[in-house]
């Protein structure tokens, strides 16, 4: 069973005539339309927009939920495949970063993972790696694993590698997520595996990481940032920062606070 969770909105949006603040249709009204052809502000104006055609846009953070049943433990998951999505035909991420909880009730010990590393053998979540070149089998391991990329298969030849906020002496060889630490990971120099249409991407979005948990499970808001650009040589990176949710939602405060008043009031109807 497959089911597309909700994302976060892009903060930024493209270049458009508006946001530069010219109106080229009132300009036209105005008849100022020589005034423009003799400054040259038509080669501005057209610059502008090449610049605008080869800018990337990312447009939200999404997860696509499976549910699976590992079958030596029997244990049942919830598997949130984590991506970025972008309205560019080569847009591409080179490096992920701020991986924290953004709310009190997320919990940074809870994901499943089954992969190759010296510390797991075995369904668990208090032993695995992070690492997608240590995911293992695609058949035997994948499917159940919890690990992070910057795009393309998670497999023995993924150079992702962890940048230096996961802290020593482990690295990103755990299976939680520190907290506090703002936790990123790389793709390697020169590399397209973050680019959409690549591997294990699809058409318009970037895998950036899967996140196996307890089924029906309460695992939190977190955040995250991307640094990405249009995959065309020269042009500037970018930033985006949002939040992605995975497992039952935690309950607000005040909900919580309702609950107990409604179980207290049925207890003295009793």
């Amino acid at each position: 069973m497959f089911l597309l969770e909700g994302g976060v909105n892009a903060k930024g949006a493209l270049f458009s005539r508006e946001s530069a603040g010219l109106d080229l249709t009132e300009l036209a009204k105005k008849g100022i339309g020589s005034f423009i052809m003799k400054t040259g502000m038509i080669a501005a104006i057209a610059g502008l927009a090449v610049s605008g055609m080869a800018s990337a846009t990312w447009t939200e953070f999404y997860t696509v939920k499976t549910q699976v049943t590992e079958g030596v433990s029997g244990i049942q998951l919830d598997v949130y495949k984590l991506y970025a999505r972008f309205n560019g035909p080569t847009d591409t991420v080179l490096n992920a970063f701020n991986l924290d909880r953004a709310n009190a009730g997320s919990s940074l010990n809870s994901f499943y993972h089954l992969d190759l590393s010296d510390y797991a053998d075995a369904l668990s979540t208090t032993a695995g790696s992070w690492s997608p070149a240590l995911t293992g089998s695609a058949t035997l391991n994948r499917p159940y694993d919890s690990y992070l990329t910057v795009g393309g298969i998670p497999n023995a030849t993924n150079g992702v590698s962890a940048d230096p906020s996961w802290g020593n002496p482990l690295s990103w060889h755990r299976p939680d997520v520190p907290t506090a630490h703002a936790c990123g990971w790389f793709a390697p120099g020169g590399s397209i595996m973050g680019r959409v249409g690549q591997a294990g991407n699809t058409a318009d979005s970037v895998v950036l990481g899967q996140f196996s948990i307890a089924r029906d499970s309460t695992g939190g808001t977190y955040s995250i940032s991307i640094g990405y650009n249009s995959g065309i040589p020269g042009t500037p990176v970018q930033f985006a920062d949002g939040t992605f949710t995975i497992g039952v939602p935690v309950p607000a405060p005040g909900a919580i606070a309702l609950l107990g008043l409604a179980g207290l009031a049925g207890r003295r109807r009793r």
